[in-house]
């Protein structure tokens, strides 16, 4: 995506726009805290490596479970920061533990945005000793950095600047077809986490004994937000794409400046910024973002210059190339196997709009479709997210890609016009209209027969009995409905037509 259209990226009420400038605030005010308690440069980075992480990791819905999962970090990260410090000197017990910490932060996302948010934080404590090459006697003065800069951080999310919303977002998607042991999404992806960071620790270390860790965090992050190994596999290309214009970004500016102070300051604000502000749109250039800011970091330390750049992007292939072999050969998900199971869930939603709507049409008060909207619409955005892989210029599936446009365009049509149905299925003068309630019908058995083609038919539908008096809203919950007819149609061909089984190559 070419910067200039992350930019002008559509910003509903500006959020994007303030979350980013509310981090820059946030993670400045809790560097600044740090270096006014007198503690040293690397207590500050780490200070504001666990502000950047609590403003950017904690994703709860609520603002009640934000506040909590951020009082929490504290608890996930410092036992793990002692481990890594008390380790430093024990090469073979550091690595297995850095490896134990990786699959606990990977299986913990089992338990949601709390989870997820509580291994990253883990997993980049660890990180940062190695990167900082911090040994115990340093330990009170990280731990009081991350203490400090988690209160500022929270201070500004949660009183200096809120950031509402008028209405909730709807709940992330569960995984579909989650189980138990390695039938769970996350615990097949902890292992697949666990075998690529091993492969990273042990290549990255003979290329460097001094930097190993990078190749490792490039590990990690790649499985972030993913669920197959398509999604896995296109991440980790874009995570090198945006380290290599990092690294490119790092020569022409980073290496210059030295570490002069105000400068890099200034910049390490316009990169915080750009993470932020790019990452729900462009993870390539979220990667630009995250690798400049680290040149400019080891500026700061003194430490910065070309050799370490390309060092940088030597271990970043190894971490990408550690991820891909994971994926591939370590209980492997494959984009059609998740595909598959977030079309299900989206026709589900369908299916499950359409019955509410008839309920409410029919004069049930209890009945609601919107919740029902507002779950196919997470589920799609997931959806998109699934079918990345085929979608991507440079795949050569041209057929598969084919029926993936045609399957996300018609379930994009059908989100829309169950937005439209739940708006007038309210109407009380549209109610006991049987012609609705025989289309909300119809929509049900076209979804039955998308899942399950070789179901038997369901039994007639009702008559419709006499002509209804015409109502504006009756007609335009029967448009509607008549919309979701035909887009259920249209998804005939891209999800039945000649495949061996439902949904196959979509």
């Amino acid at each position: 995506m070419r910067l200039k259209r992350v930019f002008v990226a559509p910003d509903p009420g500006r959020v994007r726009l303030r979350a980013s400038a509310r981090a820059v605030l946030g993670i400045g005010l809790a560097v600044a805290a740090v270096v006014a308690a007198g503690l040293p440069p690397a207590a500050a980075v780490t200070g504001g490596l666990a502000a950047l992480l609590a403003l950017f990791t904690v994703a709860d819905p609520t603002v009640r479970g934000q506040a909590v999962t951020t009082a929490l970090l504290p608890l996930a990260g410092l036992p793990v920061l002692a481990l890594a410090t008390a380790l430093h000197e024990r090469p073979l017990a550091r690595d297995a533990a850095f490896l134990a910490v990786v699959f606990c932060g990977v299986a913990a996302r089992r338990h949601g945005p709390r989870g997820n948010a509580l291994g990253i934080f883990a997993f980049m404590m660890f990180f940062a000793t190695q990167f900082l090459h911090a040994v115990p006697d340093r330990l009170p003065q990280l731990c009081a950095a991350v203490l400090l800069a988690l209160a500022t951080a929270a201070g500004v999310r949660f009183g200096l600047w809120r950031i509402e919303r008028r209405t909730p977002p709807p709940a992330a998607p569960a995984p579909p077809a989650a189980g138990r042991g390695t039938a769970h999404p996350a615990t097949r992806q902890a292992f697949q986490a666990a075998a690529a960071c091993a492969f990273a620790l042990a290549v990255g270390q003979a290329v460097s004994q001094e930097r190993w860790y990078w190749a490792v965090g490039t590990a990690w992050w790649i499985f972030v937000n993913t669920a197959s190994r398509g999604e896995t596999l296109v991440r980790g290309f874009r995570r090198v794409v945006g380290t290599v214009g990092g690294i490119a970004a790092g020569l022409l500016i980073a290496v210059p400046l030295h570490g002069a102070p105000a400068p890099t300051l200034a910049l390490l604000a316009a990169c915080v910024f750009g993470i932020f502000y790019t990452a729900p749109l462009s993870y390539s250039w979220m990667m630009f973002f995250v690798t400049l800011l680290a040149g400019l970091l080891y500026g700061l330390l003194g430490v910065l210059h070309p050799g370490l750049l390309a060092l940088r992007l030597e271990q970043t292939a190894v971490g990408a190339l550690g991820a891909a072999l994971a994926v591939t050969f370590v209980l492997p998900i494959t984009t059609h196997a998740a595909t598959d199971a977030w079309i299900r869930r989206a026709l589900h939603c369908v299916r499950e709009c359409a019955a509410e709507s008839a309920r409410r049409l029919a004069g049930d008060p209890a009945a609601d479709p919107a919740p029902r909207v507002a779950e196919l619409e997470a589920v799609l955005g997931r959806l998109r997210m699934s079918v990345a892989p085929l979608l991507h210029p440079l795949s050569p599936l041209r057929a598969r890609k084919a029926r993936a446009r045609q399957v996300m365009v018609s379930l994009d049509d059908c989100a829309r016009q169950a937005r439209g149905l739940t708006e007038v299925a309210a109407d009380p003068d549209a109610s006991h209209d049987a012609r609705l309630t025989a289309a909300c019908l119809r929509v049900e058995a076209a979804v039955g027969r998308l899942v399950n083609p070789a179901a038997r038919p369901a039994a007639g539908l009702p008559a419709p009995g006499a002509e209804p008096h015409p109502h504006p809203g009756a007609e335009r919950a029967l448009a509607h409905l008549h919309g979701l007819e035909a887009s259920l149609t249209a998804l005939a061909a891209p999800l039945l037509g000649g495949a061996r089984t439902p949904l196959a190559g979509a």
